[in-house]
């Protein structure tokens, strides 16, 4: 058993609480002891709700596990009914709770509540929380749409459900603002947006709609295709992130909803991804190693913006949505990868220092990952942080989703004029490597007024020159040493690769025996990592 430090999901009865908290007029009673309470932490803190989440937990003790636990759970459900007066009960259990095998559906069918209760199963120790929460919404449309027949007659206009954004999604709330203009700007009516936002009574129209787009295939995807089979309402399937994606998500919806496109929904000019893409600045781009890992959805978008529209080379594709493990692994054979499945954040660590990015696109244990590399990285996916759920307007999907891209995976980068800069003022008295703030006027020109500013801080290692013969310290005694002449080589390296240059030469250094490192290491480890 391994000793689970980070996971990119939490167990399934999260994600049924992230689609409780997605809906109005729900509530879930979760079976649960009160150390599995923590998940309200997740929308109060992270996603920064300003009510919590409508849960109630059981909150068993140990010394309840001699006496009745059943109990306890029928006088939490009574409770939370005659409190929160729901128009749908959610009952299940916490993966400690299911230890105990006390049944929540079936103790709350005794207990004659005068709402509708849907019962979740929620294996804990076989499925993770994108499933949890893909089960609980298939669950809530199958018992609040299952009783509808197919409309006897489509109405005019065609109409459509938006399924699958929920609450914790990564800019789920602003993505849905995009989706509904486009989808409106071509005639098609919003019939229904579930789960976040809805109510059960709104679930109960989705049958009345033309057609489903599927925007969060890890949420939706499961309710939508019983929906095919029950109604014949066709599904939506093109996820519109990136600019190719969006009008390629516009030509599927106009195609199923039978409506033509307007010539000036492409000609507002409010995307400009494309406009850099063909100018002489995104040169630069050009080739920049990216690594994407992330859940199914957003990782496979952010590969085709990264290969198609930014001129990028995906060197490492993978997920931890292992139900999705299939798209990803199609996707990855089109940018010549091999796709990664994992769950374990220091397998994706050691994937990324294999593939040696110059760009990381993914979650935040990769951002953590990242910055330890001292790597550029743009966070594309869930599992995120507090600072992912920004309070400006955000949004990932449609062609403001695509600037909002653009802002967060070029700006990372150094862009080409900085350093065509670095490199033409290198030996400049102001921009070179050993200069201090500009502000405290280091480093002057022969006769200008320079403050007597050395004698404030202590000299520096770069401050002290090395002898030209001598081999430099080892920053410990695991690693091999430096000649000045090599340290001095490979100071000539712009700074934000300089880190990645000493790693792989010391690797290079340590795995030949070679002690101290010179200028042939040096160039000798460039060529071999080059290959």
């Amino acid at each position: 058993m391994e000793l689970t430090v980070w996971t990119y999901e939490g167990p399934p009865h999260v994600g049924a609480i992230r689609v409780a908290n997605s809906m109005r007029d729900v509530h879930f009673v979760l079976h649960a002891p009160q150390g599995d309470t923590y998940a309200d932490l997740l929308f109060t803190m992270i996603e920064r709700n300003k009510k919590r989440p409508p849960v109630t937990y059981t909150t068993f003790q140990a010394r309840d596990l001699s006496g009745d636990t059943a109990e306890i759970f029928k006088t939490a459900a009574r409770d939370a009914v005659a409190r929160f007066k729901p128009q749908a009960l959610l009952v299940g259990a916490s993966c400690t709770a299911e230890l105990i095998q006390d049944d929540p559906g079936g103790l709350a069918k005794t207990l004659g509540l005068n709402v509708p209760v849907v019962p979740l199963e929620m294996p804990s120790y076989q499925k993770k929380e994108n499933w949890g929460a893909a089960e609980t919404f298939y669950r809530l449309v199958r018992a609040f749409a299952g009783g509808a027949g197919k409309p006897e007659t489509a109405p005019e206009q065609a109409s459509c459900n938006i399924l699958g954004p929920s609450s914790l999604g990564f800019r789920n709330r602003d993505d849905i603002v995009e989706v509904v203009r486009l989808v409106e700007s071509l005639g098609i009516r919003i019939n229904t947006v579930a789960p976040l936002g809805a109510s059960p009574a709104d679930l109960a129209r989705i049958p009345q709609a033309h057609f489903n787009i599927v925007l969060y295939p890890e949420i939706a995807d499961t309710a939508a295709r019983w929906l095919k089979r029950q109604f014949g309402q066709e599904m939506v399937t093109t996820v519109p992130i990136g600019v190719g994606a969006t009008r390629d998500f516009v030509a599927e919806v106009a195609k199923v909803a039978g409506v033509s496109v307007p010539s000036e929904l492409f000609e507002t000019g409010a995307e400009r991804l494309s406009w850099y893409s063909a100018s002489i600045d995104s040169n630069y781009l050009t080739g920049k190693r990216v690594f994407v890992f992330g859940d199914a959805t957003h990782a496979i978008a952010a590969a085709r913006i990264a290969s198609e529209e930014l001129g990028f080379k995906v060197c490492g594709l993978g997920t931890y949505s292992r139900e999705f493990a299939r798209d990803v692994r199609e996707a990855a054979a089109k940018y010549g990868v091999e796709p990664l499945i994992s769950d374990n954040h220091l397998d994706v660590e050691d994937a990324i220092i294999a593939a040696q990015p110059e760009l990381v696109l993914g979650t935040q244990m990769e951002r953590h990952a990242a910055k330890r590399l001292r790597l550029p990285c743009a966070v594309i996916s869930s599992p995120v942080h507090v600072q992912d759920f920004p309070a400006r307007y955000s949004p990932q999907m449609g062609f403001e989703g695509a600037n909002v891209i653009f802002d967060s995976w070029v700006h990372p980068l150094m862009m080409g004029l900085e350093e065509h800069l670095l490199q033409m003022f290198r030996g400049d008295f102001e921009f070179h490597d050993d200069a201090g703030s500009s502000h405290l006027s280091h480093g002057g020109p022969a006769g200008a007024h320079q403050p007597d500013v050395q004698a404030e801080r202590p000299a520096t290692h770069a401050e002290t020159p090395a002898p030209d013969t001598a081999a430099s310290t080892a920053a410990n005694d695991d690693q091999p040493a430096w000649t000045s002449d090599a340290e001095r080589e490979l100071r000539k390296i712009p700074f934000f690769v300089r880190g990645k240059a000493r790693r792989n030469t010391e690797s290079y250094a340590a795995q030949n025996g070679l002690n101290p490192i010179t200028i042939e290491t040096l160039y000798d480890a460039k060529a071999h990592f080059g290959r």
